[in-house]
């Protein structure tokens, strides 16, 4: 699938703006993991713009959020490595993550939120403004931006990096496409 293809596909799924726009923010970050591990690009940005293809079909029952969206995925002949990322990206469901695409997805997907409400609190209301530090601050501060779950975020372990790291790649992602996304 190309990326204008999975754009259509995640727009007739997704109709609310700021998770569209949540869904562009994994994707630069997988891209920019993939460039990091040396793994195909397309690929990982697939598993990062489709990874919530189901969330508004599942908002009433999130034990099925990244359930319904790899069988889409799946129906659709979507390549398994990606299905299974968007399966496993939904901690509730406990699976394993096996490859690398999977972990980085699992932990960025949060770490784009606290990227994000951190840009909102910073006088300048810009992703550009950021820097690792001012991130990694937020992230020590358990009561800011709650849902951004650090335990998650913290399993970039997983994929042998360290957490200062992971923040400065997905940082630097995201200011890459701060115009996509508003900020």
């Amino acid at each position: 699938m190309q990326r204008e293809e999975a754009i259509k596909l995640m727009k007739e799924n997704i109709k609310q703006k700021n998770l569209r726009k949540h869904c562009l923010a994994v994707e630069a970050v997988m891209a920019e993991l993939a460039d990091y591990f040396d793994k195909d690009q397309d690929k990982w940005r697939l598993a990062g713009l489709l990874h919530d293809i189901d969330y508004e079909d599942t908002a009433d029952e999130p034990e099925k959020h990244s359930q319904l969206g790899a069988e889409m995925l799946a129906d659709i002949g979507m390549e398994a490595k990606i299905v299974e990322a968007v399966r496993a990206h939904n901690g509730m469901h406990q699976l394993p993550r096996k490859t690398l695409m999977a972990k980085a997805l699992y932990a960025a997907d949060p770490l784009t939120g606290l990227i994000v409400a951190s840009a909102l609190i910073h006088p300048e209301k810009s992703l550009n403004a950021l820097d690792t530090e001012f991130v990694l601050n937020r992230y020590g501060d358990n009561s800011f931006a709650k849902g951004a779950d650090r335990d998650v975020i913290a399993s970039c372990k997983e994929m042998d990096l360290e957490l200062k790291e992971f923040i400065e790649l997905s940082l630097a992602a995201m200011q890459n496409v701060s115009d996509d996304l508003g900020l």
